[in-house]
């Protein structure tokens, strides 16, 4: 009955962290932590399933690895526009002078 209040509150949390990506849009770093906030959320519910399960955690590693991944790539994008634009407001990129 634990784990099952567990999942359930990682799910909860999944859903919390993309409504927080799809309405606060201001800025480019507030979608980046939202959306590490997801993977992060999502790595905890496949570890609680998969425990509950019984399978192997193998996958959960796996898993672990593309979202350090998508972190380090998510912050050297923001670096890149912070240097060409100057800050992280989504109201000032203009995807046609590129």
């Amino acid at each position: 009955m634990m784990k099952l209040t567990m999942i359930w509150c990682s799910l909860l949390s999944i859903f919390c962290g993309l409504w927080a990506f799809v309405s606060a849009r201001k800025h480019l770093l507030g979608a980046l932590i939202s959306l590490e906030f997801v993977m992060l959320n999502m790595y905890w519910f496949m570890g609680m399933v998969l425990s509950c399960s019984g399978n192997e955690v193998f996958f959960v590693l796996f898993f672990l690895t593309f979202a350090a991944c998508e972190g380090a790539l998510g912050l050297s994008l923001l670096v890149c526009v912070v240097r060409s634009h100057g800050n992280d407001n989504f109201s000032s990129f203009s995807f046609l002078k590129c």
